[in-house]
């Protein structure tokens, strides 16, 4: 079993920057993908960005150019960078990792406020 613990969220004013870290543990091995999602008060989660075991990312359109994930395996951690941020950007933050099986896990989330 994976467990998935993110930390680094909090209240920024727009136009500044935050780090999301998402620790890992347990069966880490058999993890492929891992990616970050968000819930806005009043919508629904939402894909944010997403690594494969390739390195291949995907970022919603959102967000391009101003995020960036990133993964260490090594650290057993996925990062993502948070720049520019913008008062839409508000939400919990949610880590997300599926692995070959294609089960799923997620972190408890983490609170970014952007203020205006």
């Amino acid at each position: 079993q994976v467990q998935l613990v993110e930390s680094g969220g909090g209240l920024v004013q727009a136009g500044g920057s935050l780090r999301l870290s998402c620790a890992a543990s347990g069966s880490i091995f058999s993890i492929n993908v891992m990616g970050w999602y968000r819930q806005a008060p009043g919508k629904q989660r939402e894909l944010v960005a997403v690594t494969g075991s390739g390195g291949v990312t995907n970022y919603a359109d959102s967000v391009k150019g101003r995020f960036t994930i990133s993964r260490d395996n090594a650290k057993n951690t996925a990062y993502l960078q948070m720049n520019s941020l913008k008062p839409e950007d508000t939400g919990v933050y949610y880590c997300n990792a599926a692995n070959r099986y294609s089960v799923v896990y997620w972190g408890q989330g983490t609170q970014v406020t952007v203020s205006p």
